[in-house]
């Protein structure tokens, strides 16, 4: 393979000595040659398979010429619109424009379109009207069926059909992509891929589909929301690339779109090699005159080790998309990209993260996975821990052991998130104490979401009491080692099953623990999540019960001001609440009130001090500056 950067432009070809080539890679990103970007994989493993590739990275829309730079190639277009939906990408949950884009030059926003992959394909069909197109990447990939859609707030059809695209690679994609290119290479039609795993096709009948499993057509999941619960929970549970069925979604008499099963998990060995093509570890040279593109940063030295998770938060589409088994790198793997990081001359010692979307799962949760596949009627650590979940850190604490040992690495972190309910089913402390001892600075970012055990449980996540623990167990450790170390905790508000009564009950305990949030974070349905099912329909697909919403933005902004009751600009929404609830208990001078009676009374402290003497308040000031001084010698 050729060191440097794909070809982003003409010359950049010719350069290669490239007459044509065989795919040109459309993405709403800038182009970014690390692993932790999805074009960079799926770019990187065609090359390794011989196959010329260029990038076309964040295309104006609305020229057509700007996705002819390199002409026509000669197998397919590859089109994603980047590593975040787009639509996430460019507003925040109250559907505000976000300000910056930290997947495009300088941080600049306005570099892709809205719904960029439905855009990108309809712009490569008008121009090339035969040369087949195929989707790729988290949009494409959780809107492969028919889907709701938070921005436009309506069910929207399979992205297949709206794109103008010819097959949709889902999931992660380094298996499919290499099974489409070498049938296009042996002059199979991209209307005869209808076999794939990992794909989504559309056929004009199930003739060629086998084993079929026909869900509701769009017809009837507009008609009745129950049927799209039906539906999204069938799919849900046809996930594993073990035991999930092939579905077909009918659109009309005439079409269907057809899933096939996911691609099989990635053996150890496949996922050593993938991280370890000749990847730049950059972005492109063309973007230093914007000041580069702001996401390299936290992932430039930071370490892939896993893909997966066993999780089942419901508001999480990891099940959609990277799955439930658990794929890991060797420790030799990185162990090599590690010491690579040394040898650059901005590496400052620190490996900011060593996880992937649970920090702490380094291998399937039970034998069987591997051989038959995940459970598709339950989870392995919710509500409760499955009696066949293999527990244990050990994998994990070695390898972070030889990271820690290599020469130049000052400080080994860990950033991603870990699962706390997984760690204290571990009945050896290991790995706990090494966390605390040599993985954090000061502060461990964990996510309860929420303490109402009702939440929870539509969140899939486990019981407050396992948090509560948890929190103790931290502090008790911290104080064996003599740290001052503290949680920030990941909080949710408004959430399906979340009524004002629960938001008042987080409250409660975020003032009994005396924590400042600095983390709020409203849901945001997204699709495919079971969360946002909930969010659309009103019932819990996995038995179809009813389930509260809170979708009115008066009613929200309440439940996310309760969070942060101690802000002053909440003063009035927390007091609105309380008083709608029937807990004007809680409006008062004691400690376990959250506010003052009198906004002007308050003026911004909570109530346990805003009935204080003045004399009282001079006290406090002073030792809080007695302990700063002891805290700077």
């Amino acid at each position: 393979m050729t060191q440097g950067f794909l070809p982003v432009c003409r010359e950049e070809m010719h350069e290669r000595g490239w007459d044509r080539l065989d795919f040109v890679y459309v993405s709403g990103d800038a182009y970014v040659d690390h692993p932790s970007f999805g074009a960079a994989i799926i770019t990187r493993t065609l090359e390794a398979h011989g196959y010329r590739v260029g990038i076309i990275p964040q295309p104006d829309w609305c020229r057509a010429e700007s996705i002819a730079e390199f002409g026509e190639p000669r197998l397919a277009f590859l089109v994603s619109a980047g590593n975040m939906d787009s639509m996430v990408n460019h507003y925040s949950v109250s559907k505000r424009p976000r300000g910056t884009d930290a997947y495009s030059p300088g941080g600049m926003t306005g570099r892709r379109p809205d719904y960029a992959a439905v855009v990108y394909g309809n712009l490569i069909r008008r121009t090339y009207k035969k040369t087949p197109v195929i989707l790729g990447g988290i949009e494409a990939s959780l809107r492969r069926m028919a889907h709701y859609d938070y921005w436009s707030d309506r069910l929207k059809r399979s992205i297949l059909l709206d794109s103008g695209a010819d097959l949709i690679s889902y999931g992660m994609g380094e298996r499919s992509i290499v099974e489409i290119a070498e049938a296009l290479e042996a002059g199979i039609d991209i209307k005869d891929l209808t076999f794939v795993p990992g794909t989504v096709c559309k056929v004009k009948s199930l003739d060629s589909v086998y084993d079929a499993v026909v869900l509701p057509s769009f017809e009837q999941l507009k008609e009745d929301k129950q049927n799209y619960a039906r539906s999204f929970y069938t799919q849900y549970c046809n996930t594993d690339p073990f035991s999930g069925k092939r579905l077909a979604e009918p659109y009309g008499e005439h079409l269907y779109v057809v899933q096939n099963p996911p691609a099989m998990p990635l053996s150890q060995e496949e996922m050593d090699a993938v991280y370890e093509y000749p990847y730049m570890r950059t972005y492109h040279p063309s973007y230093e005159k914007d000041g580069g593109v702001p996401a390299v940063s936290e992932v430039r030295f930071s370490l892939t080790s896993s893909r997966g998770c066993f999780g089942g938060c419901s508001f999480c589409a990891l099940t959609f998309h990277q799955g439930r088994i658990l794929q890991t790198r060797s420790h030799e793997s990185l162990v090599k990209e590690a010491k690579g990081f040394t040898k650059d001359k901005d590496f400052k010692g620190y490996i900011h993260d060593v996880g992937g979307p649970t920090a702490n799962f380094r291998y399937p949760s039970c034998k069987k996975q591997l051989k038959v596949g995940v459970c598709r009627d339950r989870q392995c650590l919710f509500p409760n821990p499955c009696k066949n979940l293999q527990v244990g850190h050990r994998d994990y604490v070695k390898l972070l052991r030889k990271l820690r040992e290599i020469p130049g690495v000052k400080k080994v972190f860990i950033r991603s998130g870990i699962r706390f309910d997984y760690l204290m089913a571990d009945k050896d402390d290991t790995f706990f104490r090494e966390l605390c001892e040599y993985h954090i600075s000061g502060q461990l970012k964990v996510a309860p979401e929420h303490v109402s055990d009702k939440v929870l449980s539509k969140m899939g996540k486990p019981k407050n009491k396992i948090y509560e623990a948890f929190v103790e167990k931290y502090g008790r450790i911290n104080r064996e080692i003599h740290k001052e170390q503290y949680l920030v905790p990941y909080l949710m508000s408004s959430h399906p099953g979340s009524t004002l009564k629960e938001a008042v009950k987080l409250a409660e305990h975020l003032n009994a623990a005396g924590h400042i949030p600095e983390q709020v974070q409203d849901f945001y349905p997204t699709p495919s999540t079971i969360s946002t099912c909930m969010y659309y329909t009103g019932v819990d697909p996995r038995d179809m019960s009813g389930v509260y919403v809170p979708k009115n933005p008066h009613e929200k902004a309440m439940q996310r001001a309760l969070i942060q009751y101690r802000e002053p600009k909440n003063y009035e929404l927390v007091k609105e609440a309380l008083i709608k609830t029937g807990r004007q208990d809680l409006i008062g001078y004691e400690r376990r009130c959250l506010i003052c009676p009198s906004k002007e009374r308050a003026k911004g402290k909570t109530p346990s001090v805003c009935g204080r003497s003045k004399a009282g308040e001079k006290k406090t000031a002073k030792r809080k500056t007695i302990r700063n001084i002891h805290k700077k010698k």
